[in-house]
């Protein structure tokens, strides 16, 4: 005779998991807000008045909100992806500008083997622009004058010669003004600009940045003119 032996175990969570499957998690954030709106819309029906229950047009209205709501999220996760992209495409690019000449906004001069690159960017056009360029102590060694400069980036060189057109100052670092003029009236809008050699590239929360030694981090936006 056999014997049949019951037990009073609880059954393993394996086989309630297995019995009872619960509902996958949203896989998205979209799909959460669809799913929590949903499911308040769900609960505010069962709740509702029976002698006052929503009419068509609320709960019209409350589907239009959560299509809005929807829209609007996917339409975030799109700009996310856009500007992913663009990050991506605008440090492939920076990269492309390594070790190459930029201008960028400044006004110091470094001279190297007599030789030294900077430049000019006018907003305006303008009749006359004065370059002066100074010493450590302010005083001017060099100057340049042009007439009839157009709107745009103007890069320039100087050999190291003073103003006397046989001396030749010495190397190291020098700085420059502008003094740009249309009508006799004196422009605001004619920026110095500096050289400098991208030596590297950098990603982060802040963007893309080029590593210029001669002038710092800079933007793909703060440069005027690659050479």
């Amino acid at each position: 005779m056999s014997t049949v032996t019951s037990s009073t175990a609880a059954p393993s969570s394996a086989l309630l998991n297995a019995v009872n499957p619960q509902k996958p998690a949203a896989t998205d954030a979209t799909q959460a807000d669809t799913d929590k709106f949903m499911t308040l819309l769900v609960t505010q029906l069962k709740n509702q008045d029976p002698l006052n229950p929503l009419d068509n047009a609320q709960v019209t209205s409350q589907l239009a909100q959560l299509s809005t709501v929807t829209g609007v999220n996917k339409l975030n996760t799109t700009l996310e992806s856009l500007k992913s992209s663009y990050q991506s495409g605008e440090a492939m690019q920076a990269t492309g500008l390594i070790n190459h000449g930029v201008l960028a906004a400044g006004n110091q001069i470094t001279l190297a083997g007599g030789k030294a690159v900077f430049g000019v960017d006018l907003a305006t056009a303008a009749d006359t622009v004065q370059i002066d360029v100074k010493n450590g102590s302010g005083a001017v060694v060099h100057s340049i004058a042009m007439k009839g400069v157009d709107v745009g980036t103007l890069p320039l060189v100087w050999d190291g010669k003073l103003d006397d057109g046989t001396t030749v100052a010495p190397d190291g670092n020098y700085s420059f003004s502008v003094t740009a003029t249309t009508g006799g009236k004196a422009l605001t809008d004619a920026t110095a600009l500096t050289f400098g050699t991208v030596a590297s590239v950098s990603t982060g929360s802040a963007g893309v940045k080029l590593n210029v030694p001669a002038i710092g981090q800079l933007t793909m936006a703060d440069i005027k003119q690659v050479l």
